[in-house]
């Protein structure tokens, strides 16, 4: 099993992206899910998790980042607003912790005028 991310794209500085991850129904209802970002040179890193109805950021994203879930399409969304260029990244979805098997290819994010 893979999840895949889709919804990356190039946008300036200060612009959106909505993020999506669908996984198998098995998977999504009873696990925590996490959406992560690697840069190039870095670890990948967790932003932003959901379990339940609590959420969790990373202090870089506060404010600016938002995830959430749609049970019904067992759909998870990382909607991104106030985009910076340290934002930077390819971003993946996966368990929280995350599990080795699933991580799929992810979406480049890139921020650039």
């Amino acid at each position: 099993v893979q999840l895949q991310a889709s919804g990356g794209g190039l946008v300036q500085p200060g612009g959106s992206l909505r993020l999506s991850c669908a996984a198998s129904g098995s998977i999504f209802r009873i696990n925590a899910m996490g959406w992560y970002r690697q840069a190039p040179g870095n670890q990948r890193e967790l932003v932003a998790r959901i379990s339940g109805g609590s959420t969790n950021y990373v202090d870089s994203v506060k404010g600016r980042f938002t995830i959430s879930r749609d049970n019904a399409k067992n759909t998870v969304y990382l909607q991104m607003n106030s985009l910076k260029p340290e934002d930077t990244a390819v971003y993946y979805c996966n368990l929280a912790p995350p599990v080795r098997d699933y991580w799929g290819q992810g979406t480049q994010v890139t921020v650039s005028s």
